[in-house]
């Protein structure tokens, strides 16, 4: 390649580059049109679009306006109201520079801007063309800032936009972004000259609901981490709201919509055990942090955000929005008052051998009452269920007792009426009908206090009655001897019976319920894939999640319904009971208005 001199661009052609990064396509001239409007203070904003917003777009506010001898510098390159120092660029606390964006989109699509500030006489009109000077206008006050014929003199760059229905989608969603972190400013879109969106000022909450729908408001938690240097706050869809694509995931840092890798991490890890296969959690998050200690020009576009302390930040969102999704149904109720626990002593009158091994010694660790609440919680789900039987036996049918009312004072989750198909718990709160997978609800309980107990180092075990007694490989045999350590640490007493046998003499006292055979084989074929070591560190949810699994009360099961409620009373004080472990949801709930409309009352 023969080599030239070097020279400068043209004006316009380096204005025409730095408009490749910023102007993508015509949401990205509509976000920096709005940012510039909410950054003069404007309260209503009115944009009209034509072709997807190819052909036009019109955006017109109520701020501060702009003065006469400032319209041409507005339409200069690195001229802006908002930045004066160093200083000010390291605390950016303003969405845009204005001028910045203008003079971009000018170099590639015909821009007029229209401006009155308050007190001026009239208005000034300025078209962004060589030589051009202010004229008088007519407009109350504001802004009105039109570009017309996007592309026009870049054809190639034309060629690469999609078809009208999609760029329009496409400035729908800018719209929808900056509308969710200024509830406080009215927004009016049309297209074509038809009105498609109209959001009225509003407050937080209310402008969620008007964008992401009342069912997202109804289906998430609130997050609120309070004043401070570093605040965290808005709502969080529950698992069983999450999507088949991240089309809801809305966040924001200082009131800027960003795609932040590291806050998109740690609100995934926050999911964590609760999102079903490859679905998407549906947010829409405020981070405020001092504006010094985040940067927000790493992206021409400004939506990718750098911060000081990235580590700091990652953690505070994670355990801010992990707390929020694992609040138990009834943290907000008095669960002393509310929910009264049955007695723990196991009934001595109790000799079907079914239940028999409730009444063996005490487990190997035998205090119950000083860190071991997910013990004695699953105790005393135990318990009703020994009194179920007990009742079966004196009455000869099932124990079908009256459900209580549903009063207002009612637990979340209501009382227990019937069992259908063996599967599906029917309840009644004060609000309708609840359905409860019993197998889904009753693992997710398992799986939470097993969690709790390995981390305490707590883990009591109870020694079968009758010793299970199976056929094992080589493989599995040598593997018991390996793990002997680990597997006792566990909760197992595993022995070997002879050359081609296996016996378990006790299990972990929350797996009693399970078949200990089908969960040691379980068990020493996870050990012998990963070992030890990884089971309890990289592996060691999926590994209790498949423990809780074998433990969790079977389908088709029958229940009675103090077995009913005293598993409807668990799952009110578990955490992450809405879903399973594999973010399947544990219940639902039909209101009475539902079902009134299923059966066409009242019209």
């Amino acid at each position: 390649m023969p080599q030239t001199s070097i020279q400068l661009l043209p004006d316009l052609l380096i204005s025409q580059i730095a408009a490749g990064e910023v102007v993508e396509r015509p949401s990205s001239v509509l976000k920096e049109l709005l940012e510039n409007a909410l950054d003069a203070g404007s309260t209503a904003i009115q944009i009209q679009l034509e072709e997807g917003g190819v052909k036009l777009i019109r955006v017109t506010d109520d701020g501060g306006g702009i003065a006469r001898d400032e319209l041409a510098l507005a339409l200069t390159r690195h001229a802006t109201s908002k930045i004066a120092s160093l200083d000010d660029l390291e605390r950016v606390a303003t969405l845009g520079f204005r001028g910045e964006a203008l003079a971009s989109v000018a170099s590639v699509a015909r821009l007029t801007l229209t401006s009155r500030q308050a007190g001026a006489a009239h208005a000034w009109r300025l078209n962004a063309e060589p030589g051009d000077y202010p004229e008088p206008a007519a407009l109350l006050a504001g802004t009105v800032v039109e570009m017309r014929d996007l592309y026009y003199n870049t054809p190639a760059r034309r060629k690469f936009l999609k078809s009208e229905a999609t760029e329009f989608a496409h400035c729908v969603d800018a719209v929808k972004r900056i509308a969710l972190a200024n509830p406080a400013v009215a927004f009016t879109l049309s297209h074509n000259g038809r009105v498609t969106l109209h959001l009225a000022r509003s407050d937080a909450a209310g402008r969620a609901g008007a964008i992401l729908g009342e069912d997202f408001l109804e289906e998430s938690r609130a997050v609120d981490t309070g004043p401070g240097l570093l605040r965290v706050f808005g709502h969080c869809a529950t698992p069983a709201h999450s999507r088949p694509r991240s089309d809801a995931q809305y966040c924001y840092v200082n009131g800027r919509f960003v795609r932040d890798k590291l806050l998109a991490h740690a609100l995934r890890e926050a999911y964590q055990d609760m999102l079903h296969g490859s679905r998407y959690p549906a947010y829409c998050l405020f981070l405020e942090i001092d504006p010094a200690t985040v940067d927000v020009n790493v992206h021409p576009a400004k939506t990718e955000v750098r911060f000081r302390d990235s580590r700091a930040v990652h953690q505070f969102v994670f355990h801010a929005v992990q707390k929020a999704l694992s609040s138990p149904l009834n943290a907000s109720l008095p669960v002393a008052a509310t929910f009264p626990r049955p007695d723990l002593t196991p009934s001595p009158s109790v000799t079907n051998p079914k239940w028999s091994g409730f009444n063996q010694s005490p487990p190997r660790q035998q205090s119950l009452s000083v860190g071991e609440p997910a013990v004695a919680a699953y105790y005393a789900f135990s318990q009703s269920a020994i009194e179920a039987p007990a009742q079966e036996r004196s009455s000869g049918s099932p124990a079908l007792a009256t459900a209580a009312p549903a009063t207002a004072d009612a637990p979340p989750l209501g009382y227990a009426l019937a069992q259908l198909h063996g599967i599906y718990i029917l309840a009644q709160n004060q609000r309708g009908l609840v359905l409860v997978d019993m197998h889904a609800a009753h693992e997710r309980i398992l799986y939470e206090k097993l969690k709790t107990a390995v981390d305490l180092q707590k883990l009591a075990t109870q020694t079968l009655l009758i010793p299970a007694v199976f056929s094992a490989d080589a493989l599995d045999i040598a593997a018991s001897e390996e793990f002997k350590e680990a597997l006792r640490d566990l909760g197992f007493d595993i022995a070997t019976m002879g050359p081609k046998q296996l016996v378990v003499r006790s299990v972990p006292a929350l797996l009693l319920s399970a078949d200990p055979t089908a969960l040691v084989r379980s068990l020493l074929a996870e050990l012998r894939e990963h070992g030890v070591s990884q089971l309890m560190a990289a592996r060691r949810n999926e590994f209790l999640a498949t423990m809780a699994c074998h433990g969790a009360v079977r389908a088709h099961r029958q229940l009675s319904i103090p077995e009913m409620n005293a598993l409807l009373r668990q799952m009110e004080e578990t955490e992450r009971a809405d879903q399973c472990n594999h973010g399947r949801p544990t219940w639902t709930q039909l209101t009475m208005q539902e079902l009134d409309s299923l059966f066409l009352r009242g019209r």
